[in-house]
C-alpha cells in the first residue's frame, strides 16, 4: 500500500508513530478545503465553520464511541492535556500520580504545573521483568493515597510501548475521587477506543498518528461533569460569546483566532480510507509483521526488546534497548546510509528504538533494517 501514501519511495519509513502520515486521497481532500479557505475566507471560516466542525465531530464521535458534544477538536494531544492540565485547580502537597514511561513533552507540562502550584508529581517505577496487565495495575495502583488528585497515564505509552490497563484504573480513580487525565496519543487507528465504555475524565487522542489525518488533528474529550472546569489556553470569541455556536465546551476551546481548520475537516475521508480499505485487516497485517520484527531482531542482533515476544499487547509498535552507543551517530548512520527514518531516544539512561510498522511497511523493511543494525554495530 506504500503508493498509497505520499511518503518519499526511497525512504524506509518505521517512524509512524512520531507524526503518522497521510494517504494520498486523504491529503487531496485536505488540499481541497485549503483552497477553498483561501478562495472564500469569510464564508468558510465564518458562515461555515460550525457546520463543517460538526460534521467532522460526528464522524470522530462515532468512531469514538462518545458523545459529540464532549469532544473539542484541538491541534495535538501535547495542546489538549495542556488545557487539562493549567484547568485543574491544585494546591501545595496535592500529588499528580504517573509512571515513569509518561511522554517527555507532557512530564515538562506537569512541572510546570507543579512550579506553579505547588503540587508534587508522583511516579511509580514499572518493573522491566514483570509487565503483564494485572501487575502493572496492582503496581499503579499502589502509590495512590490521600493526597492523590490527579492519575495521569498513557494508554499506550510513546517512548516503550507499553499498553497499560487503563479502564480499570480509571473506574478505581473514580470510585475514590481522583480525577483521571489519559494520554491517547498513540491510540485512535490503532487499537479500538470506546469512551462510553472507557469513561475517563479526559482523554486526548491525535487523529493525525494512526487515524491517517493530515498534521495538527486531535480532539478533547472531557466527561460532562468536568467539562466546567475547563478553561481555555487561548481567550478569545469563544469565551462568554454573543452568540453559541456549539456548547460553551467546544466554543471555548475551538472558537480562537484565525487558524487553518482543514485538517479536523479531514476526518470522514480518512474514515472512509480505512473502511474501503478493510483497516482491521490492515492492522493485524501490521501486528503480524510486527512480531515477526521483534523476532528476527531479538534472534539476529542482541536488541532486547522491552516487552518480551511472548507477550504481545496487539500494537504496532515496539521498542528495544540498544547496547551503550552515540545515538546520534547511530540515528544518522541509519538514515544516511542505509535510507531508515526510525526514532532512537534516551530514556532513564538507556538508548532505545522503536519501529512502528503501518500499512505501506514490509517485511523487507525489517530486514533491511536488521542488517544496518548488524553493520553499525559490527555484529555476527
Amino acid at each position: 500500500m506504500k503508493d498509497l501514501f505520499g511518503l518519499d519511495p526511497e525512504v524506509i519509513f518505521l517512524n509512524h508513530g512520531s507524526f503518522g502520515a497521510c494517504p494520498k486521497a486523504v491529503f487531496e481532500v485536505y488540499q481541497d478545503f485549503q483552497r477553498e479557505l483561501e478562495w472564500r475566507p469569510v464564508e468558510f471560516l465564518d458562515r461555515r465553520f460550525s457546520e463543517r466542525m460538526s460534521i467532522s465531530r460526528l464522524a470522530l464521535a462515532e468512531y469514538v464511541h462518545a458523545r459529540p458534544e464532549d469532544i473539542a477538536f484541538v491541534p495535538n494531544a501535547t495542546t489538549g492535556l495542556n488545557i487539562v492540565a493549567r484547568s485543574l485547580k491544585l494546591g501545595p502537597g496535592d500529588e499528580i500520580l504517573m509512571t515513569d514511561h509518561e511522554y517527555g513533552a507532557l512530564d515538562r507540562t506537569w512541572r510546570f504545573i507543579c512550579e506553579k502550584t505547588g503540587a508534587i508529581i508522583k511516579r511509580v517505577v514499572l518493573s522491566m521483568s514483570n509487565l503483564d496487565q494485572n501487575s502493572l495495575l496492582e503496581t499503579i495502583w499502589s502509590a495512590v493515597n490521600d493526597r492523590t488528585r490527579v492519575l495521569f497515564l498513557s494508554q499506550i505509552t510513546s517512548t516503550t510501548a507499553l499498553l497499560l490497563p487503563i479502564q480499570e484504573l480509571v473506574r478505581r480513580a473514580r470510585r475514590v475521587g481522583i480525577i483521571s487525565v489519559i494520554d491517547g496519543a498513540h491510540v485512535p487507528g490503532q487499537i479500538p477506543l470506546n469512551l462510553d465504555q472507557l469513561d475517563p475524565d479526559f482523554f486526548v487522542g491525535n487523529c493525525h498518528k494512526w487515524m491517517l489525518t493530515p498534521k495538527g488533528s486531535a480532539f478533547l474529550f472531557t466527561r460532562p461533569a468536568l467539562q466546567d472546569l475547563v478553561e481555555p489556553l487561548v481567550v478569545s470569541w469563544g469565551w462568554h460569546p454573543e452568540k453559541q455556536r456549539e456548547t460553551p465546551y467546544i466554543d471555548l476551546i475551538e472558537w480562537q483566532g484565525t487558524r487553518d481548520i482543514a485538517a479536523y475537516l479531514t476526518i470522514p475521508a480518512a474514515l472512509q480510507f480505512m473502511s474501503d480499505h478493510d483497516w482491521p485487516a490492515v492492522r493485524q497485517k501490521c501486528r503480524s509483521l510486527l512480531e515477526q520484527a521483534v523476532e528476527l531482531l531479538t534472534r539476529e542482533t542482541p536488541l532486547e526488546p522491552i516487552v518480551q515476544p511472548d507477550r504481545p499487547y496487539g500494537l504496532q509498535i515496539a521498542s528495544f534497548f540498544l547496547p551503550p552507543c552515540d545515538r546520534d551517530s547511530v540515528k544518522s548512520q541509519l538514515y544516511d546510509r542505509f535510507g531508515i527514518e526510525v526514532p532512537i531516544v534516551i530514556w532513564k539512561g538507556n538508548n532505545v528504538i522503536r519501529i512502528s510498522i503501518q500499512a505501506y511497511n514490509s517485511l523487507e523493511d525489517i530486514k533491511i533494517l536488521t542488517l544496518a543494525i548488524r553493520e553499525i554495530f559490527t555484529w555476527s
